[in-house]
């Protein structure tokens, strides 16, 4: 990976922002090759890479690139899939921001008084190391706990089917990556703002949920397009049902990008997206392609120091790379064996990118 900078004539242009709509520029040549390559051979070879939805490209402000499959289009909607587990850190931040949260202390979830699981932090959840016993299979999965709490019998209440689990591990001692973790942190998001809008029924609940997002997150960024899913108890299902257009999920990691803030308004607290992307107390495995942070993976394993990225099942991605002043999604449906094929093609992008001057 090319470590040079760019010109030295070539200042950084003003920090831009979008409105209604993205400002838009042009690409440095070899991040527009880059993106080519991977429009091509997304929407070329399916088989390979899957299918090809929405390709976003933002490059210091400005919309650089976006190419769409068949399918769909600027206005179109998308799922999320765990790509909402990182929207659910920005939740935890406005919290904390707001001083309805404390992230350090134990986890306020009334099932696990008395016993060892009252020593959880709202941090240990965040890091995937709460110690909770939770299966997080997909495919053969012979028993799956997330697709019981999906689709089964967690769906009516997912972050008590999660919370209900048992202890397997003491709190920060195994990393576990687990979408039932993130609907528990969802949930005391979601008990923190009712308790503050005094919303006691589950319909109540989620109207105050909504609200909420409507009012911290969504409006400030533009994200005109959002919808977020709640189960029956009022709760967002945060680890995994968020739809938003290409143009709007780039807008959210341009917050990250952007440090939190947003033409002049802090959105997330000070520090919030160095959080993001600092490790856990327990080690991710050696043979996880990406690292982890907090709701958000590392991307150094793979050859970009200092990126992170959400993620979503079936190649759903935001990645930020700060140091290249770059927002990258792509959003489509590709099993686990093609995105084995897109993944290098989406770190090429990166790769294509230089450093820019600050």
């Amino acid at each position: 990976m090319s470590d040079s900078p760019g010109p030295a004539s070539e200042p950084p242009p003003a920090r831009g922002f979008p409105a209604a709509s993205w400002p838009t520029g042009e690409a440095p040549a070899p991040l527009a090759e880059a993106v080519a390559v991977l429009a091509e051979r997304g929407l070329g070879d399916p088989d390979r890479h899957g299918l090809h939805l929405a390709l976003a490209v933002v490059h210091r402000g400005r919309l650089v690139s976006e190419v769409y499959g068949p399918t769909a289009g600027p206005d179109t909607t998308l799922v999320s899939w765990s790509m909402a587990k990182s929207v659910t850190h920005a939740l935890v931040g406005i919290c904390v921001r707001l001083g309805l949260l404390d992230h350090q202390a134990p986890a306020p979830v009334a099932a696990w008084a008395g016993d060892g699981r009252a020593a959880i932090t709202l941090d240990h959840l965040l890091g995937m190391c709460d110690g909770l016993a939770f299966r997080e299979e997909y495919v053969d999965a012979g028993r799956s706990d997330v697709i019981d709490m999906l689709f089964g019998p967690g769906a009516a209440d997912v972050a008590a089917f999660a919370a209900a689990r048992p202890q397997a591990h003491a709190p920060g001692a195994v990393w576990n990556y687990s979408s039932g973790t993130t609907n528990i942190v969802a949930a005391v998001v979601g008990d923190a703002v009712a308790a503050s809008a005094g919303a006691r029924t589950p319909a109540d609940r989620e109207a105050a949920m909504r609200a909420f997002m409507q009012r911290e997150l969504f409006e400030p960024l533009g994200m005109t397009s959002a919808e977020p899913r709640f189960d029956g108890a009022g709760t967002f299902i945060g680890s995994s049902f968020l739809y938003a257009t290409a143009r709007d999920f780039a807008r959210f990691g341009y917050l990250y990008l952007c440090d939190g803030a947003w033409d002049g308004r802090r959105v997330l607290p000070v520090g919030w997206c160095d959080h993001a992307r600092t490790p856990p107390p327990a080690p991710v495995p050696a043979d996880e392609e990406f690292g982890y942070g907090r709701h958000w993976w590392l991307h150094d394993r793979v050859g970009v120091p200092g990126g992170y990225g959400a993620h979503g099942y079936e190649g759903q991605y935001v990645v930020v790379a700060p140091d290249r002043d770059l927002v990258v999604v792509r959003l489509g449906k590709s099993s686990a064996e093609q995105r084995g094929a897109l993944l290098p093609l989406l770190t090429a992008v990166v790769d294509a990118c230089p450093p820019v001057p600050r």
